[in-house]
């Protein structure tokens, strides 16, 4: 009786312990991404490095913007199917060269919105994420079978969004915010359980585990970035 006390002890340190680690390097890239992004937002000069500037006044990308556009995919992508074969300090390494390049992409916001209503925006989010992080830690429920669901409406606005690239439609477009809004403040829950149950495993403080404490923090940092990005929409106010 008292071992298996000890035993349920013991795990919930451990896990308490991953979950407290996993939040902290999702902070720490959150940081990263706002500082960046605020950086080049309201600096002239450093944002007229990501455009290009045409004769007649029209302004498209420079070659650097559509590096810092395109490459968090990749990045995502070499660390998705190089994990096993990566050491853990390189994986950290990119995953903080991630969050820097997000930031600069996410820059545009800071001509495209009010100051003022980005951090209203931030706010809120950061209220929403809290609280479903907290219902996802505390929850009895299993979330698996909802994260499926979750997961499967995520690739269903994906699409959706690629059509409306074409199309553009105002109407769709808002149906894709309100569903991305939802999908993402119901995937922070699951996420959350998930890390939670990964951490109540007991593995070691090794490669492997500093691995995976970087993707669950990656999983963390795109639950919020995406939905303060869907939230932007509806609170956003145009410069």
């Amino acid at each position: 009786m008292e071992n298996n006390f000890e035993y349920q002890n013991s795990t919930k340190v451990l896990s308490n312990s991953f979950v407290a680690n996993v939040f902290m390097w999702m902070f720490v890239a959150l940081g990263i991404t706002a500082l960046t992004a605020y950086l080049f937002g309201t600096s002239e000069s450093l944002f007229k490095m990501l455009i290009s500037e045409k004769p007649n006044g029209s302004v498209t990308m420079s070659l650097l913007g559509w590096i810092v556009m395109l490459s968090p995919f990749l990045i995502i992508l070499v660390m998705s199917f190089g994990a096993e074969k990566m050491s853990a300090s390189t994986m950290v390494l990119l995953y903080l060269v991630y969050s820097i390049l997000m930031g600069m992409s996410l820059s545009f916001i800071f001509w495209a919105y009010t100051s003022a209503s980005i951090f209203k925006t931030f706010i809120i989010t950061s209220g929403m994420f809290g609280i479903m992080a907290i219902v996802g830690y505390t929850t009895n429920t299993d979330l698996t079978k909802f994260g499926s669901i979750l997961l499967m409406a995520l690739f269903g606005i994906i699409i959706a969004s690629l059509v409306n690239f074409f199309m553009h439609s105002a109407g769709l477009d808002y149906i894709i915010s309100i569903a991305g809004v939802i999908i993402f403040t119901g995937l922070t829950a699951y996420d959350v359980q998930k890390i939670k149950q990964i951490g109540m495993t007991g593995l070691d403080h090794n490669e492997t585990m500093v691995k995976i404490t970087i993707f669950a923090a990656l999983n963390l940092y795109l639950d919020f970035l995406n939905l303060f990005l869907y939230l932007l929409r509806f609170f956003g106010k145009r410069n």
